[in-house]
C-alpha cells in the first residue's frame, strides 16, 4: 500500500508546494477543499475513509486575510478556521486507524506588537485585536480534542516566502516600480521563514515521534522592514525604492481592500523549540532565501 497524506485546504500556496513534495516522496496525496475535484468539507465519509491509515493530516484551511477588515470577512476567516479544524477532529475520532500526526496551521501573529525583544513559545506575549482573536480560536479548536493516537502540533506560522506566490510577488512588484523603500517607520520587525523549510519543520516533526503543541515556524534571523526591502533590492539589483509612509499605506489598503496590519504590525518571532530539539534551517538568512527564490 502507498503511504498516505490528507492535506485539508491544500489548494493554497503552502499546500501546492506540499502536493508535489509530497508526490515525489511517493506519497497518495488526499486534499479536502471547497474546489469540485478534491474531497469535498460536506462529505464526511470521504475525509474520514482518507484519514483512515493516513501517516499524518495537515491543516492549511482558511480564508485569505489579505481583506479588508469588516464584519462579514471576519466572520469568515474565523469560522474558515475553527469549522474546518473541527470538522478533521471529529474525523480522526471516527477513524479505526487514525493518522498519527496532525498539524494544523496557527499564525505568528498572535504575538503581541514587539519591537522591544524577540516573541518565543516560552515567553511570547499573546497580542490583542481580530488577528490575535483568529489564532487563539484556531488553537483553542485544535487543542480540545482528545485524540490518544494522534499527535497534534499547532504551527505559529510566520510570513512565508517562496517563487510563484505567496507574499514575494507585491514585494517584488514595489520594487520593480521604485517603490521598494520603507513602509512606515520601517522599524517594525518582519520575521519570515522559506516555504522549503515549511515543510521541512512537518518532515523533523513527524520523525520526532515525542513532539507535539505550539511551535513557532519562523527563521531565526528575523530583520527589519527596513532590512528586508533593503535586502530585496539587492537582490534585484535596484538601488532606489520610494518609501510608503503610514497614511499613504491607509490609503492604499482601502484601495486595494487589505489591511495594513499586514504591513506594519511587527512581528518578532523566534523559532526557540525548533532550534533547542535540533532542527537545522535550510535558509536560516534572508539572503540565502532571496537568493533562492530571485534566481529562480
Amino acid at each position: 500500500m502507498k503511504k498516505k497524506v490528507v492535506l485539508a485546504g491544500g489548494t493554497g500556496f503552502i499546500g501546492q508546494y506540499f502536493e508535489k513534495k509530497y508526490k515525489e516522496q511517493g506519497y497518495e496525496v488526499f486534499i479536502i477543499s471547497r474546489q469540485t475535484q478534491h474531497i469535498s468539507w460536506n462529505d464526511q465519509d470521504k475525509i474520514i475513509s482518507a484519514l483512515n491509515g493516513a501517516e499524518l493530516v495537515i491543516n492549511l484551511a482558511g480564508k485569505s486575510v489579505n481583506c479588508r477588515y469588516n464584519e462579514k470577512n471576519k466572520k469568515e476567516i474565523i469560522h474558515s478556521r475553527t469549522e474546518t479544524t473541527d470538522t478533521i477532529g471529529l474525523a480522526i475520532l471516527a477513524c479505526e486507524h487514525p493518522p498519527e500526526l496532525w498539524v494544523n496551521s496557527s499564525t505568528a501573529t498572535i504575538y503581541r506588537h514587539a519591537e522591544d525583544r524577540p516573541m518565543t513559545e516560552t515567553n511570547g506575549e499573546i497580542g490583542e485585536g481580530f488577528s490575535v482573536d483568529v489564532a487563539k480560536a484556531w488553537e483553542q479548536s485544535l487543542f480540545a480534542f482528545h485524540l490518544p493516537q494522534t499527535r497534534k502540533v499547532a504551527l505559529r506560522i510566520a510570513i512565508v516566502l517562496g517563487k510563484d506566490g505567496g507574499v514575494m510577488e507585491p514585494y517584488m512588484n514595489l520594487v520593480r516600480f521604485g517603490l521598494g523603500g520603507v513602509q512606515g517607520t520601517g522599524t517594525q520587525m518582519f520575521s519570515w521563514i522559506h516555504i522549503e523549510d515549511v515543510y521541512q519543520i512537518v518532515q523533523f516533526i513527524q520523525a520526532n515521534k515525542e513532539l507535539s503543541g505550539v511551535f513557532n515556524a519562523s527563521a531565526p534571523q528575523p530583520v527589519s522592514n527596513k532590512d528586508f526591502m533593503n535586502h530585496l533590492r539587492k537582490a534585484k539589483n535596484q538601488n532606489f525604492g520610494l518609501p510608503s509612509p503610514k497614511w499613504m499605506l491607509e490609503i492604499g489598503a482601502v484601495f486595494m481592500r487589505t489591511e495594513t496590519e499586514l504591513i506594519l504590525k511587527s512581528r518578532w518571532v523566534l523559532p526557540e523549540r525548533l532550534e533547542e530539539e535540533g532542527y537545522t534551517f535550510t535558509y536560516a538568512t534572508l539572503d540565502q532565501a532571496l537568493k533562492q527564490i530571485v534566481k529562480n
